[in-house]
């Protein structure tokens, strides 16, 4: 059924004259009787007789008249829920916890009249992400493709912020006491990030990451959730994790668990936003802005390739690695 006839039959019952109703919507008086006809011969009913005084609802116009106006309204409202800056801004975040959720709840704190929509993508596999984004179904992702050769002409991918990390331990580990570590002082420690998923951005982090600081980087075993983990980690003696400076982690009192800083060099996970080039949502611009007034990565700094390669060939907001 074409929805513009609808519209013109809906707004000739209402005013009552083809001419009027064709000013209002800004198309000839022939194009609405045109449009009215069509519609009627759809129906196989006659919707309006001709007056002199223009036109009158028969009996089937007075029955169809409702409908036809829920027609209308529900293609109104399904316009505006799609339209930019209509809706609310859909980001994909890794997790409700993550620094990036974590980031955006503070400019949404300083900014409570943004409509955001904050989403997770049960997805590993950035390439799948770069899809959502391509299909609408998100406006922007916190995603990583390490190969920017591998990314659509159509998607851009930016900078948004150094997540610094975090060693994790209970209060029985051996590093429990230190201020800050060095990576040099965690070799030979099991360092454990369960259920790493193959193709993730993460996956490759952590293997360079390994693989620059000899470090014991143990995958082992299924990922049962964080509380399994922080449970885990209060009760060992020799496992730890790495979480970002911005994570959120809430654990119970008598966990006694110690975040403690890794400096010189500071080691940090870099973040990424992905979003279509042509008419992005109006709201992104605000928050990547946002994203230049967020604490500078302590310096010295390591990052993996693909971030350090992405500084040399394009600077973004403030923020830089040591190479």
């Amino acid at each position: 059924m074409d929805t513009e006839a609808v519209r013109s039959f809906v707004r000739a019952a209402g005013l009552g004259q083809l001419r009027h109703a064709a000013d209002e919507l800004g198309v000839t008086q022939q194009a609405v009787s045109k449009r009215i006809a069509a519609l009627e011969r759809e129906l196989d009913v006659r919707l309006f007789t001709r007056t002199a005084r223009g036109v009158e609802l028969t009996l089937d116009g007075q029955a169809f008249l409702p409908h036809a106006r829920n027609i209308v309204a529900g293609v109104d409202r399904a316009i505006t829920a799609i339209r930019p800056g209509s809706r609310g801004l859909r980001i994909d975040v890794l997790g409700l916890r993550s620094a990036q959720a974590v980031v955006l709840h503070e400019y949404w704190r300083s900014h409570p009249e943004t409509d955001l929509d904050v989403v997770t993508l049960r997805v590993n596999d950035p390439r799948l992400a770069v899809t959502a984004v391509q299909a609408g179904d998100i406006d922007a992702s916190f995603r990583s493709v390490t190969d920017r050769a591998a990314l659509p002409s159509e998607v851009e991918m930016i900078h948004a912020f150094d997540s610094p990390l975090e060693l994790l331990v209970g209060p029985r580990h051996p590093l429990a006491a230190a201020r800050t570590l060095t990576p040099p002082q965690l070799r030979g420690h099991r360092i454990w990030v369960p259920g790493i998923a193959p193709l993730s951005e993460w996956a490759e982090f952590y293997d360079q990451l390994a693989t620059a600081f000899d470090l014991r980087v143990d995958t082992a075993g299924p990922n049962f959730g964080n509380e399994v983990l922080l449970d885990i980690l209060a009760d060992s003696a020799d496992v730890a994790t790495l979480v970002g400076s911005r994570d959120r982690y809430i654990w119970p009192t008598n966990h006694d668990l110690r975040r403690i800083p890794i400096v010189n060099p500071t080691l940090a996970y870099p973040l990424s936003l992905i979003f279509l080039r042509a008419n992005p949502h109006p709201g992104l611009r605000a928050i990547i802005n946002h994203f230049r007034s967020l604490t500078p990565l302590p310096e010295p700094a390591w990052l993996p390739s693909w971030a350090t390669t992405a500084r040399r060939s394009r600077p973004v907001g403030g923020t830089r690695a040591a190479e």
